[in-house]
């Protein structure tokens, strides 16, 4: 495969391009997709990419190519942007005159003008029979498909900059939601204040997931915070882990904190006269964030949908 665009969450789809048509990089086409024709810019794909979709078991099922984009077709696609915004509104008027529990989050009209699409997020799940009535009646001669997404969803669609400064996982690379919970930051080492470890989407960072297993096997032969420990200096207690760089930091009874390799000290079985104080980092919030529950970032059934 030679070229590809980018489709739904940027995921890439390779081009099936007819024999007689020359495209370009760069170049609007007009594909043809399960939701109907759509207009993408077309890409290079590297040499690598092609091998190993030559080579996969699963391969992409490629979109087929039907036109260039002339002169027309991309004033058509400036005039549906615009009806894009027009029917967000539209639809969102009348959510508000049903007052429905439902949050309108995109408006998307294929390149056909045969199916017009409202993506929503909604804490639980929505009659919109009433609505859907009152739709068809406003945009007639067009299919309307009311899709319930998760917050998660919601955010990779939106797109955006995360707090690493490089666009969001969910709307660049990441196809699957992994289920994620506030353990995952707890075993890292990690402040649990909302504002630091979740996302745009209000759910914790998808990133937690990324180095996880890295910190498990790390923490392999780490004693317990607050345990009673044997170094090379006399006895303490363990007051901090340090994972990545396989260290300790032991109080010893002399009031002195010192820092041994994990290899050079030993639990054991004695009541050392040593107070420790509780680490910065098990706060459970910041004074900020001190009315959020933390059990709301973790992942749920109105998190994630993939029904997008």
């Amino acid at each position: 495969m030679k070229y590809a665009v980018r489709y739904i969450k940027n995921t890439f789809y390779p081009l099936k391009v007819p024999d007689t048509m020359q495209i370009e990089e760069g170049q609007l086409v007009i594909v043809r997709t399960e939701k109907g024709e759509e207009a993408l810019k077309v890409e290079r794909v590297s040499p690598l990419v092609s091998k190993i979709w030559d080579e996969a078991e699963v391969k992409p099922e490629p979109l087929v190519v039907i036109r260039v984009c002339s002169q027309r077709d991309l004033q058509t696609l400036d005039e549906i942007k615009k009806e894009e915004v027009e029917s967000f509104f539209k639809c969102q008027a009348l959510v508000r005159q049903h007052k429905l529990n439902m949050n309108l989050v995109q408006c998307r009209i294929t390149f056909d003008r045969r199916k017009i699409t409202f993506y929503y997020t909604a804490p639980e799940r929505v009659d919109f029979r009433a609505l859907l009535k009152d739709l068809t009646q406003v945009f007639t001669r067009v299919r309307i498909d009311l899709r319930h997404i998760g917050v998660r969803d919601e955010t990779s669609i939106l797109d955006g900059v995360g707090i690493c400064g490089r666009s969001f996982c969910c709307s660049s690379y990441l196809r699957k939601f992994a289920t994620i919970n506030v353990k995952l930051a707890k075993d890292q080492g990690m402040p649990i204040a909302p504002g630091k470890i979740s996302g745009t989407c209000g759910r914790l960072l998808c990133c937690l997931t990324y180095e996880y297993s890295n910190y498990i096997e790390a923490a392999k032969g780490m004693p317990p915070i607050g345990s009673s420990v044997m170094t090379p200096d006399g006895l303490g207690k363990v007051c901090l882990l340090q994972f990545l760089n396989g260290t300790v930091i032991v109080k010893m009874e002399d009031g002195k904190t010192k820092e041994f390799n994990k290899a050079d000290i030993e639990m054991v079985d004695a009541d050392v006269n040593v107070e420790i104080d509780v680490p910065v980092i098990t706060n459970a919030y910041s004074d900020d964030d001190g009315s959020i529950d933390i059990r709301q970032l973790e992942d749920d059934k109105n998190s994630s949908t993939g029904n997008v």
